[in-house]
């Protein structure tokens, strides 16, 4: 497997796994282009604290067992964002009041949103 294809498993992985919980506003932003920060940014809203610390910990169980593993996470403490590093895939969990605050999709409009997360390659 490629690393651009290990990308993309850990990408389709990480956003299964959300799906799976319910987060909300699940969105994915390719930033390749625009930045050497990371390759993708994952965002995704819960509805409180609860669900948001649930939803960090089936990503972090998920892609354990595909053998991804975290490198950093912050904000696991309450405090509306949690951050989660992968290297190439930053993941970001907020609840609804700080992802209207941060707006990540607005500062990263350079990035190519993926519609279509099945048809990723």
């Amino acid at each position: 497997m490629t690393e651009h294809e290990s990308i993309v498993k850990l990408v389709k992985t990480a956003y299964k796994a959300l799906d799976e919980k319910k987060a909300t506003d699940i969105t994915v932003i390719d930033i390749s282009g625009v930045s050497v920060v990371a390759d993708y940014f994952i965002v995704a809203s819960a509805e409180n604290q609860k669900q948001a610390a649930a939803l960090c910990d089936n990503v972090e169980e998920k892609l354990a067992k595909e053998g991804f593993f975290l490198r950093q996470a912050e904000g696991k403490n309450g405090t509306g964002w949690i951050l989660m590093d992968y290297n190439d895939v930053i993941i970001h969990i907020f609840d609804k009041e700080n992802r209207l605050f941060y707006d990540i999709e607005r500062i990263w409009r350079d990035g190519k949103t993926v519609v279509d997360i099945e048809a990723l390659s």
